[in-house]
């Protein structure tokens, strides 16, 4: 698989307007990416813009602090999938988790996976505010209630993935889940680090310079 494969090209500050999404779309679109990630009022748009394409469309949930009640990220999801997203990035309870109420984690986790069917599903554990154990938890929930990704952070918390969270994250899931790496992925180096380590997926908006520097003859991907 080559790297513009890897790249879901993201798009998430709240400033973004039509016209950032159209131009995100274009883009995904020209260099290949493996999709275009949304805030949830952009996904009817974005899926307009690149239905005719094989690009895809993926959708935040409970974006980006993840302390919403869980019906109301249920609703979010199923609200995305009609819009037209075929992939939902949830983000967990982080305080539920650091109470240790794992039945909350895992249930809503769950919920949402059933909510979505067949769709996929990735769970944003924001690794910046874990401890490793608790890293190591949230993966283990995330893998018992059917998720498809485990990823890294949101990209608005204080830090982004490592190199160590993610190799510590493929160790945990095995092959019972894939890992997305996302926040702070900015450059072909990097990115080709973390899919030796193990990920599946990047989250970004440097894609086309990440493609770019590669097509300036880097080697490798």
């Amino acid at each position: 698989m080559k790297i513009n494969q890897f790249i879901d090209h993201t798009i998430l500050k709240a400033t973004a307007t039509k016209e950032d999404v159209k131009k995100l779309c274009d883009e995904a679109k020209e260099y290949g990416f493996y999709s275009v990630c949304v805030n949830g009022a952009n996904v009817e748009y974005a899926f307009s813009q690149v239905k005719d394409s094989d690009v895809k469309v993926a959708a935040v949930v409970g974006f980006p602090l993840g302390a919403m009640a869980t019906d109301v990220k249920v609703f979010e999801a199923k609200k995305a999938i009609e819009d037209g997203a075929s992939e939902i990035d949830m983000v967990i309870n982080i305080g539920a988790l650091k109470d240790k109420d794992y039945d909350l984690v895992e249930n809503e986790i769950r919920k949402i996976k059933e909510a979505i069917g067949s769709n996929v599903l990735k769970v944003i554990i924001e690794t910046c505010y874990l401890t490793d154990d608790e890293k190591v938890k949230a993966c283990e929930l995330s893998v018992n209630a059917k998720a498809d990704f485990v990823k890294t952070s949101t990209g608005f918390g204080t830090g982004g993935a490592t190199f160590e969270d993610v190799e510590l994250m493929k160790k945990t899931v095995g092959d019972k889940a894939e890992v997305k790496a996302s926040g702070g992925v900015k450059d072909l180096e990097t990115s080709k680090k973390y899919v030796e380590l193990g990920a599946t997926r990047l989250g970004t908006s440097s894609g086309i310079a990440i493609v770019t520097e590669l097509k300036s003859g880097k080697t490798g991907y």
